[in-house]
């Protein structure tokens, strides 16, 4: 399994994993073909199929729980899921 279909199925662990970096997801998304604008407030605007989500990115560089959560949901949305890839 590649590396970036790991990072992304850890979006989908139960429990929640709590030991997941920003900037390794980010790159992980972009290689399924989103786009990723990161403002210099702590936020990644994430865009995939016409869609966009609002990601916070705590100072410590991982996700918090509930980021994750509503990270989660979108990717349900848009279809990019571990099972689909």
């Amino acid at each position: 399994m590649s590396k970036h279909k790991e990072k992304l199925k850890k979006l989908f662990e139960h429990p929640l994993s709590g030991n997941i970096e920003s900037a390794k997801l980010i790159h992980a998304l972009e290689h399924y073909g989103a786009t990723v604008d990161i403002s210099k407030h702590g936020r990644a605007l994430i865009h995939f199929k016409g869609k966009e989500h609002s990601l916070v990115i705590s100072h410590g560089n991982e996700l918090t729980k509930d980021s994750i959560v509503k990270l989660r949901h979108f990717l349900e949305e848009v279809d990019l899921t571990p099972d689909k890839l």
